[in-house]
């Protein structure tokens, strides 16, 4: 199924297919969010690792080897390359958000520093590549990122990353208000569940970005 049909919400179920998506690398920026290391260890409770297996699988065999070809592709184009991790400042995070200080799964202490909280190793970012750090959901919310891509000329943001119905939803919903166009890759995403995944996809798609898989990008770059 063509992104031009996929994904699409109760919303948009009658709707055209959308225009031809356009990308120019000199004003398109590569977001990858949040695939650090603490997202991959594995629970020593084995009930709690056998429930987040299938997020587990994904990430190893779908999320993260896709994520590293886009990264990639975007280097070898000029496309700016960006990420944007969940690091606090401070070593005992007082400078968190309340989301993430709020007991259960949104609890997050992650000093800047340890190492649970970087990037995972086979997307380590090169270079004067930009890392922002954020103690928000969304990436521009608690950052500077609106400022940077503006100064840069970004007007696309090719969007990846973890997870899906929270810092990804998130970021998407606050770039496309700022008027920046979004483009989510399906397959180089992912959420708890499989089916948390594709709802909020459906949710933000047409809306906020156009959702398209990995595959189908290298049909939009302008020569």
């Amino acid at each position: 199924m063509s992104w031009k049909t996929a994904y699409r919400s109760f919303y948009y179920e009658q709707a055209d297919p959308p225009d031809d998506i356009v990308l120019q690398p000199e004003t398109t920026a590569l977001l990858v969010i949040d695939i650090q290391n603490t997202y991959l260890e594995v629970p020593d409770d084995e009930t709690e690792a056998a429930r987040w297996q299938p997020f587990f699988d994904r990430m190893n065999n779908i999320v993260i080897p896709n994520t590293a070809r886009l990264i990639a592709d975007a280097r070898d184009r000029g496309v700016e390359v960006i990420f944007a991790r969940i690091a606090c400042l401070k070593d005992d995070g007082r400078d968190r958000s309340l989301s993430q200080k709020k007991p259960g799964f949104n609890y997050l202490l992650l000093p800047k520093d340890r190492e649970d909280s970087q990037i995972v190793d086979q997307l380590e970012p090169q270079g004067d590549e930009i890392t922002v750090l954020k103690t928000t959901d969304s990436a521009l919310t608690g950052t500077n990122l609106r400022l940077i891509l503006q100064n840069m000329g970004i007007r696309d943001v090719v969007v990846a990353g973890i997870f899906t119905d929270q810092c990804v939803s998130s970021t998407v919903r606050s770039l496309a208000d700022e008027s920046f166009g979004v483009v989510v890759v399906e397959d180089a995403c992912a959420a708890a569940t499989e089916r948390l995944h594709r709802h909020e996809l459906e949710i933000i798609n047409m809306i906020y970005c156009h959702v398209v898989q990995s595959e189908e990008l290298s049909e939009f770059w302008q020569a």
